[in-house]
């Protein structure tokens, strides 16, 4: 029995060194074959990526025996293949989204022309009135393009009636005893002039509404007045300032 046994391991031995031998035997060939078809540099095929990347997941040995590439090349070789796998595996039998009906893209292009002031967000709620249930992002996407915005920009309105257009704001500033003062400052807009400029310890609607009247005593100095949405600018404010016909 040990006889028999040492015969099989001689013989498997020597069968493996035949193998090892004719593997690295075809690895060589391989490159030379390459060699032989290439110029100046060794061009490598699609079908030669394949066979290293297979030979170096089946032989321990390949790197040895590679030389015209670097062995990370070959390892990158079998990462992108092993994505391309996966990525085909992933996808396979799935068709993506679905697409959206052309009597839903149709209504958002007509509704888009015929109310040209309508944004995405105003549509999506019509939509949804009628009974579709689409995202924003679809709606954005086929809505109609228009060369030009449906009124002038803000910057061309600012362009022409700079001469009429005034800036109000207010500022604090801490003062030496840890009170707070506050500062309303009048700013002309084509000019950047500064018109006008008071203090309070204690700002209410009527006191800002007061610094536009003596800024513009008289009717039509002044057609539009830019402030922020503070609550400062009440009631008693929106109301001196109507008065004067002004826009603000």
């Amino acid at each position: 029995m040990g006889m028999l046994k040492a015969v099989a391991i001689f013989l498997r031995a020597m069968f493996l060194a035949k193998a090892r031998l004719s593997i690295e035997n075809l690895a060589l060939r391989q490159q030379l074959a390459v060699c032989s078809q290439s110029v100046k540099r060794p061009k490598l095929s699609a079908r030669d990526r394949f066979f290293w990347a297979c030979l170096s997941q089946l032989w321990p040995g390949w790197r040895d025996a590679l030389a015209i590439v670097q062995p990370e090349t070959v390892l990158k070789w079998h990462r992108i293949g092993f994505k391309l796998f996966w990525k085909w595996k992933s996808t396979a039998g799935k068709v993506g989204r679905p697409c959206i009906a052309h009597e839903i893209r149709d209504l958002i292009r007509r509704m888009s022309r015929e109310n040209p002031i309508w944004g995405a967000p105003r549509i999506l709620s019509e939509l949804r009135l009628l009974g579709y249930d689409v995202a924003e992002s679809t709606v954005a996407k086929y809505m109609a393009r228009r060369q030009k915005p449906p009124s002038q920009t803000w910057r061309t309105f600012l362009d022409n009636h700079a001469s009429e257009i005034t800036a109000c704001d207010f500022f604090t500033v801490p003062t030496a005893t840890f009170r707070m003062l506050y500062c309303f400052v009048v700013l002309s807009h084509d000019r950047r002039r500064v018109l006008h400029f008071n203090v309070t310890f204690h700002p209410t609607a009527s006191w800002a509404a007061q610094q536009i009247v003596e800024v513009f005593p008289y009717d039509g100095a002044l057609k539009y007045l830019l402030r922020d949405n503070d609550s400062i600018y009440g009631q008693a404010f929106q109301q001196r300032v109507k008065s004067l016909g002004i826009h603000g």
